[in-house]
Parts: structure tokens; C-alpha cells; sequence
């Protein structure tokens, strides 16, 4: 045999498997063939063969028959017939235990990113050079959604599907039908980094004090609203749209002036709640005016009927009680803020989500500890806090410094 054919082909035996080189397109390739019991736990039944290809090189090859061989001792179940992406993908979201919420939104990626794109690709014909081609497809031309279609996906929509992707072909290689992550090799696949993602973020838009205050006054005095309290409460506690929703009177201590947070709305499932984002309670204090906007809204509630003032009803439920949809709230949001912008001079456009975005930028401008503004707002992470709110940090610097120089005597204090 000549080294040539040497290097075309390597040998084993049965029990080791095969090592193969072959031709094609992009270059020569490698796969390797093995033996694997048809059914592990009926051995009478004998071995059926399993082949793997589109290695780059010998020594990847190697790693991944080493890999087979390995599941093979360990008794574990091959499957010899590959699947889809799109026949996986379908049966893969189905065995995650997550929120319902996060489901939702992996089937939503999964519809629009995923198998539109690689639906008929067999999960062992994956490779990283087609997640990368993949990819840049949808940094091209990837929206779905009828006012952008067509038009790039941002950084950050594309690392989700990455992330994903990784996610669901991890649970390939552990069912066996895959050996090795294409989409954990980085260096091909080339997905979006933490700064092009931050790069593109939208600028997050906040009110100042003053034109907080100035909303709030005309929304109370002067449209005499009666979602007012709600209002007052998310932008003065930080709490998630979700989580204001889902507050009962018993969360509200007035001895104390705390609020426990303990559940949030489940926006997949109309008036029902669910546990918090982070999956865990935690408590935050209120002030004393907020303490009295709330006692008046209890009162205002038990002159509708005395069950909307009792310990388990909602806070601003509905006038049946009822939890209200987070969306129509939101939609009530913006009506007003239409009316606020056009009597109010100068009133910059802010989300509802604006106000909890302001509650903490004003903390940390007033120099309160980002370990504060975390639990406030019941971040998994103080540094989920700082990424967010790093336009703050300037002002937070200029303080800094100034209080360090007046410390050492060099500048006055309060000059």
C-alpha cells in the first residue's frame, strides 16, 4: 500500500471502528464507522452499523470516534437514523421545563430564525460553516415582522438565536444523535460579540426628576386618572409592569413600608400569575407618600365592593377583581402619555418600562450603591444592572471624583 493510500484510509477492527478519508467539494474530509449494539438492552438483536462524517481533519475524527466508542462501553442508545433540524427542533422545545413565557419566545425564534432556514438540513450534516453562513443571512436580511421585513436582524436578536441553537444541539449530542457542537466552534461560527451587541442597544430613554414629577401632578390633579396609583408605584418602586400587576393588598406591609414581591402575570396565559422573572421573592421598601396613595386607592376600592379591599385581592385588579392584561395596560399607558406630551412642554416619549428605567437611573445619579438599584429591581446579577444603566455611569465618575478631591482637602466640598 502506498503512502498515499495509507493516508486515504485507517483501519480498525470491528470493535474499534474505521477511520476514512474522503473527497469532496470543500476539500478532503474524514469519517469514521463503528458498531453499535441495535438496542442496548436486547443484545440478540445484534449491532447495526454507524457512520459519521464531514470532519476536517484526522485528529477531529479521531476525538469523535474516541467520543463513540466511549458512549459505546458506557451502554448508552445510538440512533442511527438522524433527524432534521426542523423534525428535532420540534420535539427538543417540547421536553424544556421553563416559564411559559420562555417557550414562547424559543418557539417564536424557532419559527422565524431557525427551521425557515434549516429545517431540511439533517442535524449530522450541521456544520459550522453553515451556522456562520446562516448567520450572516440574518444580519442581512432576517426581520420577519411586517414593518421591517426583510431588513438586518440587530446583534443582539442573532446571538439569541445562537444561543439557542447551541442550546438545542447540546441536547443533541446528549440524545446521542450528534457527537460534537457545531455551533460551539466560535471561531467559524463567528456569532455576535458582547460589545457589537451593546453597540447596537438602543438608547434607553428616562424622564429627570423633574418631569417625573411633573407627569405625575397632571396625571393625578389634572386628568384625575384613575390608574394614577399604579403609575406612582412602578416609578417609585422600579417593579416590573408584570409585577405590579400581580400585587395583592397582603404583599403590602403599611407598618413597615415594604412591599414583597412574590409572583408576576403570565402574559401566555390571560389573568393567571406565575413566580417573579428571576424565579424568587424579595422585598423592597416604599415611601411614606406612596404608603398614602396606596391607603386612599385600598379605600377608593372598598367603596366599589369589599372584596377588592381584602388581603388576597389584587391591587389594581379590574372591577371584577380580575388580574388585568399586561398589554392592555400598557396601551392605556400610552394614551395618556399622548394627552402628558401635549400639555406638558418638553416631556420626552418614555415607555412604561420608562418608568422603571427611570426609578433607577435617578437612584444611581444621586449616587445610591448599584448593589441597591440590583435589588430594587430584582436583577439575577449586579452586573445585569451595570451593563444596562452604563450611561449613568459618567455621572457617577464626575461625583466620584469630586468627593475624593474634596476629601483630600484639594477641592471645597460643595463647590
Amino acid at each position: 500500500m502506498t503512502e498515499k493510500q495509507n493516508l486515504a484510509r485507517r483501519s480498525r477492527s470491528r470493535h474499534a471502528g474505521s477511520l476514512t478519508s474522503y473527497a469532496t467539494e470543500g476539500g478532503r474530509r474524514w469519517k469514521f464507522q463503528i458498531y453499535v449494539p441495535m438496542d442496548p438492552e436486547r443484545p440478540e438483536l445484534g449491532d447495526t452499523r454507524l457512520t459519521r462524517g464531514g470532519f476536517k481533519s484526522l485528529d477531529e475524527a479521531q476525538r469523535a470516534l474516541d467520543e463513540a466508542l466511549k458512549k459505546k462501553r458506557s451502554h448508552a442508545r445510538f440512533q442511527t437514523k438522524t433527524p432534521t433540524i426542523g423534525e428535532y427542533a420540534d420535539h427538543w422545545v417540547t421536553t424544556l421545563r421553563l416559564q411559559n413565557s420562555t417557550i414562547d419566545g424559543y418557539k417564536k425564534i424557532l419559527r422565524n430564525h431557525v427551521t425557515p432556514y434549516l429545517s431540511a438540513v439533517r442535524l449530522d450534516k450541521l456544520t459550522a460553516t453553515r451556522i456562520a453562513a446562516h448567520y450572516r443571512e440574518l444580519e442581512t436580511s432576517g426581520r420577519k415582522d411586517k414593518p421591517g421585513l426583510g431588513k438586518p436582524l440587530s446583534a443582539n436578536t442573532v446571538s439569541k438565536v445562537h444561543v439557542l441553537l447551541a442550546a438545542m444541539l447540546d441536547a443533541a449530542v446528549d440524545d446521542g444523535l450528534i457527537l460534537l457542537n457545531p455551533a460551539k466552534k466560535k471561531r467559524t461560527v463567528n456569532p455576535p460579540t458582547s460589545s457589537q451587541i451593546r453597540a447596537q442597544k438602543p438608547e434607553i430613554i428616562t424622564w429627570t426628576g423633574r418631569q417625573l414629577h411633573a407627569f405625575l401632578t397632571w396625571n393625578r390633579d389634572e386628568l384625575n386618572d384613575e390608574l394614577f396609583p399604579l403609575w406612582r408605584t412602578i416609578a417609585y418602586t422600579g417593579m416590573r409592569r408584570s409585577e405590579a400587576l400581580a400585587l395583592r393588598w397582603s404583599d403590602i406591609s403599611f407598618s413597615t413600608g415594604r412591599i414583597s414581591l412574590r409572583r408576576a402575570v403570565d402574559i401566555t396565559s390571560p389573568h393567571t400569575t406565575k413566580v417573579t422573572k428571576t424565579g424568587s421573592a424579595r422585598v423592597i421598601d416604599i415611601d411614606t407618600e406612596t404608603l398614602k396613595v396606596l391607603k386612599a386607592h385600598r379605600a377608593d376600592r372598598g367603596a366599589v365592593s369589599l372584596d377588592l379591599a381584602r388581603a388576597d385581592a389584587y391591587v389594581f385588579g379590574d372591577d371584577q377583581g380580575a388580574v388585568r392584561v399586561p398589554d392592555a395596560i400598557t396601551s392605556r399607558w400610552t394614551r395618556r402619555l399622548d394627552w402628558a406630551c401635549a400639555t406638558i412642554e418638553g416631556l420626552p416619549r418614555v415607555t412604561l418600562k420608562g418608568l422603571r428605567h427611570t426609578h433607577a437611573t435617578l437612584l444611581l445619579e444621586l449616587g445610591e450603591h448599584p448593589k441597591v438599584v440590583q435589588e430594587r429591581l430584582g436583577h439575577s446579577t449586579i452586573t445585569t444592572t451595570m451593563n444596562i444603566y452604563s450611561h449613568v455611569t459618567p455621572t457617577m465618575q464626575k461625583s466620584a471624583i469630586d468627593r475624593f478631591a474634596a476629601h483630600l482637602g484639594e477641592t471645597p466640598p460643595g463647590a
